[in-house]
C-alpha cells in the first residue's frame, strides 16, 4: 500500500467525480458558486491537485439551467463526452424542494477541455419533479442510467431510480425504484437517497449512495445485485440496512458522502467522496464552501463487499 493520499485532496470541490479515460485522469465537481463547470486533467492521480480547472460551461443568465449547478459527472459514452449535472430555474423553494432537473451536456471532439460543447439538453424522467446526482455504467450489454428523484406520493425528498439509456441523454422503458429512504439514518434532517456511484467486484453490481442532511448526518448506504440478475427488478436488489461509511468523531470528519471509485496506476480501488473536519455550520449547510474533496483507499471482505473503514482525519503527507 502506498502512503495515504494528502487529506483535503482538492480542497472546496463537493460531490467529486474521477474518471480516467486512456492515459488521462479527469476531475469534475461541484464548485462553492454553483455556477459552472470545470474540468482537471492529469496523466496522474497525484497530479489532479496542482491541475488547472478549465470552465467548459457556465450557468445561463436566466432559464431553466440558470441556478445552483449541482453534482457534475464526466462520462465517455461511445464516442462522445457527456457531463450529467442538476440545475435550477431560480434558488427558491417550492413544496420544501429545490426546482433542479437533470440536464447532459455533450462534446463529439476529441478533447474535452477544448471542444465544443453542444447546447445542453434535459434528461427526461418518468415524473416532473425534483431529479438530481446521475450517473451511468455499463452492464450486460447495455448502458445504465441511475439517479435521485422525488416522488410527490412517496414521503421524503428523494428516492434512486435505474433506468436503460437509449442514448446519453435519452432515457428508455420505465425506471425502477431501487430504495427509498426508510432507516433512521436515512432520514436525520430529511429524508435522502442520493448521490449513487457504481462498482463491480467479484460475481456482484454495487450502488453506494449518500442519505440523510448534508450535515454531520450525511452518510453511505449501499445498494448489490447478482451480476446476471436483471437489474431491472427491484426485488433482486439487496440493500445494507446500516451505513457503510459515515463521521468519525475521532478523526473530526464529519458528513461523508457524494462519493465516487477510481483506481489509482496499479489497478488499486479508491473511494473518493466528500467531507467537512467540523460540525459548527451557519446556517444552510449546502452554502457552507467546506466540503474537501478526499481519496481513500479501500479493501473488499472475504464476504466480496466493500470494506470502507472510517474517514481518516486531515494530514498533508502525499503519495
Amino acid at each position: 500500500m502506498s502512503p495515504l493520499w494528502p487529506n483535503p485532496f482538492i480542497e472546496q470541490r463537493a460531490d467529486p467525480f474521477i474518471l480516467r479515460h486512456q492515459q488521462h485522469y479527469y476531475f469534475i465537481a461541484s464548485v462553492p458558486e454553483y455556477d459552472r463547470l470545470e474540468i482537471r486533467r492529469a496523466t496522474t492521480l497525484n497530479g489532479l491537485r496542482t491541475a488547472e480547472a478549465v470552465v467548459v460551461w457556465r450557468k445561463a443568465e436566466s432559464g431553466p439551467c440558470s441556478e445552483l449547478i449541482w453534482a457534475p459527472e464526466l462520462h465517455y459514452i461511445h464516442g462522445q463526452w457527456v457531463i450529467y449535472f442538476a440545475a435550477a430555474p431560480t434558488r427558491d423553494i417550492k413544496d420544501g424542494l429545490f426546482q433542479h432537473r437533470m440536464y447532459a451536456l455533450v462534446c463529439d471532439d476529441a478533447d474535452p477541455l477544448s471542444g465544443n460543447w453542444q447546447a445542453c439538453r434535459r434528461v427526461f424522467s418518468h415524473i416532473d419533479s425534483f431529479s438530481l446526482d446521475a450517473t451511468c455504467f455499463t452492464h450486460q450489454g447495455k448502458e445504465w442510467y441511475v439517479w435521485a428523484q422525488k416522488d410527490p406520493a412517496i414521503p421524503g425528498n428523494s428516492n434512486l431510480y435505474l433506468a436503460e439509456l437509449l442514448n446519453p441523454w435519452t432515457i428508455k422503458g420505465t425506471p425502477v425504484m431501487l430504495s427509498r429512504p426508510e432507516y433512521e439514518w436515512e432520514c436525520a434532517g430529511f429524508s435522502v437517497n442520493e448521490g449513487p456511484a457504481v462498482i463491480f467486484h467479484g460475481n456482484r453490481l454495487f450502488i453506494t449512495y449518500s442519505a440523510s442532511a448534508t450535515d454531520e448526518n450525511y452518510c453511505m448506504g449501499l445498494l448489490s445485485i447478482a451480476l446476471d440478475a436483471n437489474p431491472l427488478q427491484a426485488e433482486a436488489w439487496q440493500k445494507s440496512a446500516r451505513p457503510v461509511f459515515g463521521s468519525n468523531w475521532d478523526n473530526h470528519q464529519y458528513g461523508p458522502g457524494h462519493n465516487s471509485f477510481i483506481q489509482d496506476e496499479e489497478g488499486r480501488d479508491i473511494l473518493v467522496y466528500h467531507a467537512r473536519n467540523y460540525t459548527e455550520i451557519e446556517g444552510d449547510p449546502l452554502w457552507d464552501p467546506n466540503r474537501h474533496t478526499r481519496l481513500k483507499y479501500f479493501e473488499w471482505r472475504k464476504d466480496g463487499t466493500p470494506d470502507f473503514g472510517v474517514p481518516p482525519a486531515d494530514y498533508t503527507s502525499a503519495p
